[in-house]
């Protein structure tokens, strides 16, 4: 039964995750393109937690984890360009 729940799961996020590719590449402006992007993140990082769960260890729980990390500095970094045209002050 979690089989099949993890194979729905799996369809579900693919799903999302070309709605968010399509926003990515026809956003009409760039603060779409960066919402997209993060959301986009956030739906690798429910794929490799799906993965952890199909593959039952918790290596994939840490490569999550480090991702969120980097996909939070990413976006900041992002927002602070299309915001002031500069990263480093």
């Amino acid at each position: 039964m979690i089989g099949l729940a993890l194979y729905a799961a799996f369809a579900m996020i693919a799903l999302a995750i070309l709605m968010n590719a399509w926003r990515l590449f026809a956003g009409p402006t760039r603060g779409d393109r960066i919402l997209a992007l993060d959301t986009m993140v956030i739906n690798v990082i429910a794929v490799i937690v799906l993965f952890g769960i199909y593959e039952r260890t918790t290596f994939y729980f840490e490569a999550a984890l480090l991702l969120a990390m980097v996909g939070f500095v990413g976006t900041v970094a992002y927002a602070k360009f299309l915001l002031r045209g500069d990263i480093v002050e």
